[in-house]
Order: structure tokens, then sequence, then C-alpha cells
């Protein structure tokens, strides 16, 4: 019975892990059905808008997630940051840049070696301590690098490339 019961199991499992990779597909080429918080432009392959693919904050939800718990120079004490990791983004959008330029919704921009970006950092985070946050609070997303894991975090370059209220990302040659 036991054997049985691994067989099902198995074969119900390999079903389901095409389904797993289709629907983060899904989740980048779908369309937004609320409020547009973030586009990201340029040399990617998966768009959903002319030239871009626009992401409301639920399909942001819908790709992995990723939590950062770290201080930061802007606020007191140690947060846990939660959003998708800026890799894995860019990998589902297919990415072919080697930079990227960062763009706040004040115009605030800075350009990212594609290079310098780790598999889980930085996240493009939308929750601190659990709840969304908004413009006042450098929402609705904030590039958070995990600036208590390594002096490599702590530099004035890595804290330039920071942005809070980011709204736009320009994949860049």
């Amino acid at each position: 019975m036991t054997f049985t019961i691994r067989i099902v199991l198995s074969f119900v499992i390999c079903l389901l892990l095409p389904l797993t990779t289709a629907n983060a597909a899904d989740v980048v080429t779908g369309e937004p059905t609320g409020d547009v918080i973030l586009t990201v432009s340029g040399k990617i392959s998966a768009k959903n808008a002319e030239d871009a693919a626009q992401f409301d904050i639920e399909m942001l939800r819908a790709l992995s997630a990723q939590p950062v718990s770290t201080s930061t120079i802007w606020t007191e004490g140690v947060h846990v940051f939660t959003g998708v990791p800026l890799a894995l983004l860019l990998d589902e959008l297919g990415s072919s840049g080697s930079t990227l330029r960062a763009l706040a919704i004040n115009d605030y921009a800075i350009e990212v070696p594609v290079a310098d970006i780790g598999p889980d950092y930085p996240i493009l985070a939308y929750e601190m301590n659990g709840k969304p946050m908004h413009r006042r609070d450098k929402g609705p997303l904030w590039i958070i690098y995990p600036y208590d894991a390594s002096p490599d975090f702590q530099t004035s370059l890595v804290y330039s490339r920071s942005v809070w209220q980011l709204d736009r990302i320009e994949v860049l040659d």
C-alpha cells in the first residue's frame, strides 16, 4: 500500500511541476488588474504592455518572495523586508541587458550593473515587517540589500542603489 501511495504522489508531483513554471510565466505576461506600481522596459523578452512589462502588487506577490532581515541607514532598528529578488524578476522577464537603470517616482535614477546583482539580493521589497509600504514609508517598492550581512553592502555605492519609491526599471545594453 505504501509503495502505491508513493507512485501516485510521484505522478501527481510530476503533473504539477510544469504548472508551477507556467504560473510564473503567466504572472509576468498577464495583465495587471490593479494599479501599476512597476514598469520594466528595455532588453526584455516577456512583455504585457507595449514594449514593457507592467506589474501591480498582486503580480509581484505571486512571484517567489524573499525575506531580508536587516537594519538600514534610513530606519531605526532591524526590520524584515519581503519582496521579489531582482535576479528572479529579470530572469522571468528574459532580460538580456548588462545594466539596469532604476528610477523612482521623483525621477531619481541610478545605474546598476547586472553583474553586481546576486541570486538573492537585492530584493524589490513591497513589505516591511509584514505590512505593505506606502509612499511615506519609501514604498510601494524599495530596493533592499542585506546591509547587515556584510560590510560590502554598507557602502555609499550600495546605498545609492537602494532606490525607494521605485516605479521603473530600464534594462540597458
